[in-house]
């Protein structure tokens, strides 16, 4: 029988640039002056990205294409493929992240952690009211609640 799963892991992904300081960054050589010779990467009679040596054995990155590191391994696929697959985790205020810490780490639930009564004033503030005015605004408040618990279930990122 079929089942439908979901990805529940992060991964760490930088989309490649073709600069000579990513390159770098990742030991990649140009392909052209690889010595590997255009046979190793079928389908890349052009020449061009660059080779990227892997657990797996030699990967051909160009620009545009995204390199996944996966603890010491590394991984590459095309821009299509990747959205296709990830989504960037979402990006929340720090008093945020530590509000939903705060209740993980003392069994509050995601519903509890939503409820108004609850909530550090400037966490309630953060998600009613429009920035700069005292009004709250109910559209804001719908779409932070959904933020929140997706950042509650799915990780986040703390903005800078």
């Amino acid at each position: 029988m079929i089942k439908t799963y979901h990805k529940t892991t992060t991964i760490k992904a930088e989309q490649f640039d073709g600069s000579r300081k990513m390159a770098k960054q990742y030991g990649a050589e140009l392909y052209s002056n690889s010595g590997y010779g255009y046979a190793v990467v079928e389908g890349e009679p052009d020449g061009d990205g660059y080779v990227l040596d892997t657990l797996k054995g030699e990967l051909l990155v160009r620009i545009g294409d995204w390199i996944i590191k996966e603890g010491e391994d590394i991984n590459v696929i095309d821009d299509d493929t990747f959205k296709e697959n990830y989504e960037e985790l979402t990006v929340i205020p720090k008093f945020v992240a530590d509000w939903i810490e705060e209740c993980k780490n003392n069994g509050i639930s995601i519903a509890n952690s939503l409820c108004s009564d609850r909530r550090p004033e400037k966490v309630r503030e953060w998600m009613e009211y429009t920035p700069g005015k005292y009004k709250i605004d109910l559209e804001r408040y719908h779409k932070y609640q959904e933020l929140v618990a997706k950042s509650w279930i799915e990780g986040y990122q703390v903005e800078e």
